[in-house]
């Protein structure tokens, strides 16, 4: 089986459609694929339907943002959350809150962008982001457009969106994102932990803390993670007893990785999957 559990459509920051990314998905041969749009659930539905269309397991998926507060300055994470409930209270509460608080974020960011002189405007980037959350690829597009840069990554510059326009984004302290997502009858994974091309990375020593407060997995096959990286992620995993995934994190065309880059085992897949049937009471949801 070839199953790819970290994906992300227009509802995001994805560049396709949730019906898109499925048919990527079988183009490039997967079994099972997850929608994990950032701190948004709806997708879910086009693409559960298109993934019925191509006969693949389509597993309903969310990547929540999160943050460490153990240090100052504190630390963003991710945390991929399967399964869980989309008419879970809570976690619909708290997503709102992020969407609403990244709505703000981009349009403070437009201001110092027009500030230094580049003529982005609001409804520009609400169109780049075609009706799902704003977030800083679509503020990408702009410059790209005007011919300042030639690629997101590059748009990411510290110059640029990666700190002379950035403002922080509103975050779910991480303990509350796992408590949100085992209450919601789902598993959760923490996104490319060793990711330090990213930025700060939290220590061993959170994950520690994470896996005892409930957290199921580690994404340790990520393409921002070096062999020596996914090394030892992979004997994290094993030592605390977590599952450990892979996973492309495809954006379209935002990211060069390719759906299905980077795959979770068949064994791993069913240890997730029967953790949250168990959970959910057999999917009943």
């Amino acid at each position: 089986m070839r199953i790819d559990l970290h994906t992300h459509s227009t509802v995001s920051d994805g560049t396709l459609s949730p019906a898109e990314v499925i048919a990527a998905a079988a183009a490039a041969e997967l079994d099972v694929v997850a929608l994990t749009d950032h701190d948004n659930l709806a997708g879910w539905s086009e693409a559960a339907a298109a993934a019925r269309s191509y006969g693949l397991e389509f597993v309903p998926g969310v990547e929540l943002s999160c943050r460490w507060y153990g240090v100052e300055p504190s630390i963003s994470l991710h945390l991929l959350g399967y399964w869980v409930d989309a008419g879970h209270a809570g976690l619909q509460a708290e997503l709102a809150r992020v969407r609403e608080g990244r709505e703000q974020r981009a349009q403070k960011m437009v201001d110092l962008m027009r500030a230094d002189g580049i003529d982005v405007t609001w409804a520009e980037v609400q169109e780049y982001a075609a009706g799902g959350t704003v977030g800083r690829p679509h503020l990408a597009q702009a410059l790209i457009r005007r011919g300042l840069v030639s690629t997101v990554s590059e748009a990411f510059a510290p110059s640029m969106l990666g700190a002379r326009w950035r403002v922080p984004k509103p975050d779910i302290d991480v303990f509350r994102g796992l408590d949100l997502i085992r209450d919601a009858g789902g598993v959760s994974v923490f996104a490319h932990p060793q990711a330090s091309s990213r930025g700060r990375i939290v220590p061993e020593s959170l994950i520690v803390e994470m896996a005892a407060h409930g957290l199921d997995g580690l994404e340790v096959d990520h393409e921002d993670h070096t062999p020596e990286q996914r090394a030892r992620v992979r004997a994290l995993a094993d030592r605390l007893g977590l599952v450990a995934t892979g996973s492309s994190d495809f954006h379209g065309a935002n990211k060069p990785t390719p759906i299905g880059a980077n795959l979770t085992a068949p064994d791993a897949f069913a240890a997730l999957r029967a953790a949250a049937h168990t959970r959910a009471g057999g999917f009943s949801r």
